[in-house]
C-alpha cells in the first residue's frame, strides 16, 4: 500500500485479503497429540490460533504506519477464515463460524457448512475479542504437551503449498484441454474467424484443499 501511494494509486481502490486455514491446524494438531489424555487441548489449536492472529491484525490497525495510509483512503487487508468445514465428525458442525465472528473478517465456508449455520448455528456478535489469554493458554497447553506449534505450522505450510500447486497444475490442464478442443473444432469449421464454442465451466471442478 505504501508503494501504490508513492506511485500516485488511489488506495481506496486496492482491497485484500489475508487467508488463514482453519480446520487442517485441528488436524495436524489432534494427530500429534495422539493417545494424550488431555482431550481438552483437542480441537482447541486452531480458534486459538486464529483468534491469536486477530489480535496481531487489531494491534497493527492501531499503529501510527496504518492510521497514515487509512487517512489517504486505505482499507485494511481483512482476515480470510478458510477450511471451515470440520474434518473431525466429533466436532460440532457450525464451530469454525460462530467461533470466529469479528469486524473485518471473511469466512469461505463450505456449502455444507452454510446450511448447517443457516439451520442451527448461533451468532452472537464478537466472538473474537477478548479470547486472546485464553488462546495464548491453549498453545502454551500444547508445548507443555510435546506438540511443538512452530512445527506444526512449518508442516501445514509446505502441505499447503503442495496441495495448491497440483490443483493449479489441474486446473490449468484442464483449461488448456479444452482450449485445444475448441481450436480443433475451429479448425475442422475451416473459418478461422468462428467462434469456439462457450467455455464449459461444468468442466472445471473445483473442491476445498
Amino acid at each position: 500500500l505504501e508503494q501504490a501511494r508513492a506511485n500516485g494509486h488511489d488506495l481506496a481502490g486496492i482491497q485484500s485479503v489475508a487467508s488463514f486455514f482453519i480446520s487442517r491446524v485441528d488436524t495436524e494438531v489432534d494427530r500429534r497429540l495422539g493417545e494424550d489424555t488431555r482431550d481438552y487441548l483437542r480441537g482447541a489449536a486452531a480458534i486459538a490460533n486464529a483468534r491469536l492472529a486477530y489480535e496481531k491484525f487489531e494491534t497493527m490497525l492501531r499503529t501510527p504506519r496504518w492510521r497514515a495510509l487509512e487517512a489517504d483512503g486505505a482499507h485494511p487487508q481483512r482476515l480470510l477464515w478458510a477450511s471451515t468445514g470440520v474434518k473431525n465428525p466429533a466436532y460440532f458442525d457450525t464451530r469454525y463460524v460462530t467461533e470466529l465472528i469479528a469486524a473485518r473478517t471473511v469466512n469461505t465456508m463450505p456449502e455444507e457448512t452454510l446450511h448447517a449455520v443457516a439451520d442451527h448455528g448461533v451468532v452472537d456478535g464478537d466472538s473474537i475479542s477478548g479470547t486472546y489469554d485464553t488462546s495464548r493458554t491453549v498453545l502454551d497447553k500444547l508445548t507443555l504437551a510435546g506438540v511443538d506449534y512452530d512445527d506444526v505450522v512449518r508442516a501445514l505450510e509446505a502441505e499447503g503449498l503442495q496441495k495448491f500447486e497440483v490443483a493449479w497444475n489441474e486446473l490449468t490442464s484442464t483449461v488448456a484441454l479444452l482450449l485445444d478442443d475448441a481450436r480443433a473444432q475451429i479448425d475442422r469449421s475451416g473459418n478461422p474467424a468462428q467462434k469456439p464454442p462457450p467455455f464449459p465451466v461444468t468442466a472445471v471442478q473445483t473442491r476445498e484443499v
